[in-house]
């Protein structure tokens, strides 16, 4: 049977150029339906009891080299064959100074140890960093997930060539999640590799750089994180869509400002607590930023979200026994695993200015794209994405509405013709972990190709 493929991220992404699959169907050498193959999980050191199966290991993107990208796949719930499969990546989570030339925001953070671990997979990593426990709320409810570690240098994702980690950029890995749509409808003209992608879902995602760099310095500004001084300068010095924006002094100088302000908080969530350490170390503080900090930490939770889980799941997927579950490695020799990998930050390359010509040619496809905002977000803000959007100038299919879970008002909603954008009230960077009900029932809307509800 022919499983529907739908391509789901959050922020940044970058895949291989392959996604392991065909037709819905996982390559032979790692079939997943057959039961009892090499890859099956089996013995996960504090997972409950569960009745769905669940596969963790390695794709061999090129031989040659020795690139291997790590995966992990789960069952659905209930009827898997005929449930759609759905490929999560994740991306980047950093803020760098703006001294950098030619400063970009690139991918490098595990998918595991972000969706699966902490937003949308069936365990979550308890703060003991040892025992997991089930997300009532996890998206194999309604689909089979495969959550991959992109590109190489991410988790366990890795390549025995040595120059591979030296190259990396949209170029030499693959694309973000439009441009990986991008590839496969161009491709599924030969019907010898035809895969039935039908959508993409794309959270709090990086669009455009000049419009997105506005929707940040404007969000920061109206939400009191700087001075109307900042933001007059900068709305007078800054051109974003030039080439040599930072060279301008007044214009750097001013959004260092803005980044230095987010220093003191999660610009990821504005309203929730940082993940405090014991050390009061400038290094510690700068990486409250990044990672918040990678101490021993204090848990505060404020408003169901925790801002230490980093921590808990590096804590977890270090843990020998654990990657010897997981086919990483042999229980004995493990394999140093971070959240994010601050050289693939660094060293990006590559990366496109806009993917908003891949929006108008997959919505020309007749490709379902919807795009949701955390509205408390401040690295990708809502102002970011909806000065992205509205520069397609798309037609309104349906007005700027609220939409509701649980006769709540669970965000604001417009539909285009060929895109819906959505936000969700109260909700930082990761969605699913602040409002995991909602992202839930807008998941299997948007699954279904039917709007969220408008009434309570």
């Amino acid at each position: 049977m022919m499983l529907p493929l739908f391509l789901a991220l959050n922020i940044l992404s970058s895949t291989e150029p392959v996604l392991g699959a065909r037709h819905g169907q996982m390559p032979r050498e790692k079939k997943l339906n057959s039961g009892g193959t090499e890859d099956l999980v089996t013995n996960l050191p504090g997972q409950p009891k569960v009745d769905f199966r669940h596969y963790a290991g390695y794709i061999k993107v090129n031989e040659k080299n020795g690139r291997a990208l790590f995966y992990w796949f789960y069952e659905s719930l209930t009827l898997p064959g005929e449930k759609p499969l759905v490929l999560w990546l994740n991306g980047g989570r950093i803020i760098r100074p703006t001294r950098f030339i030619g400063i970009k925001f690139g991918p490098g953070c595990s998918s595991v140890g972000y969706g699966a671990t902490q937003e949308i997979g069936p365990f979550i990593v308890d703060t003991d960093g040892h025992d997991l426990r089930m997300n009532p709320y996890a998206w194999t409810t309604e689909a089979n997930m495969l959550f991959l570690e992109s590109p190489v240098g991410v988790g366990f994702s890795y390549s025995n060539t040595t120059s591979d980690y030296d190259n990396l950029g949209d170029d030499f890995t693959g694309k973000y999640v439009p441009e990986l749509a991008e590839i496969i409808h161009d491709k599924n003209t030969d019907r010898s590799l035809f895969i039935d992608l039908r959508g993409i879902l794309l959270g709090n995602p990086e669009t455009c750089d000049a419009e997105d760099w506005k929707g940040l310095v404007d969000y920061a500004w109206s939400h009191a994180v700087v001075s109307d001084e900042t933001h007059k300068t900068i709305r007078e010095s800054c051109d974003f869509d030039s080439n040599s924006t930072w060279s301008n002094e007044n214009c750097s100088q001013a959004v260092d400002e803005v980044l230095n302000q987010y220093r003191e908080i999660d610009i990821y969530s504005l309203y929730t607590s940082v993940c405090i350490g014991n050390s009061t170390s400038s290094e510690d503080k700068s990486l409250q930023v990044v990672f918040k900090s990678t101490s021993k930490m204090i848990p505060r939770i404020m408003g169901g979200y925790d801002p230490c889980l980093d921590d808990y799941a590096k804590t977890y997927y270090n843990r020998p026994d654990v990657q010897k579950a997981l086919h990483v490695s042999d229980g004995n020799r493990i394999r140093n695993w971070n959240i994010c990998n601050m050289d693939i930050f660094k060293g990006w390359k590559d990366s496109k200015e806009s993917v908003l010509p891949i929006y108008n040619k997959l919505i020309d496809g007749g490709l379902r794209i919807w795009v949701y905002s955390g509205d408390t977000d401040g690295r990708v803000p809502v102002l970011s994405t909806r000065y992205s959007l509205s520069t397609l100038g798309l037609p309104i299919t349906r007005a700027w509405r609220p939409w509701y879970h649980q006769k709540q008002v669970g965000g604001w909603l417009q539909e285009y013709e060929g895109l819906t954008f959505a936000t969700f009230r109260g909700a930082g960077h990761a969605v699913p972990i602040f409002k995991p009900g909602e992202s839930l029932a807008f998941f299997s809307s948007f699954l279904r190709g039917e709007s969220p509800p408008f009434q309570r």
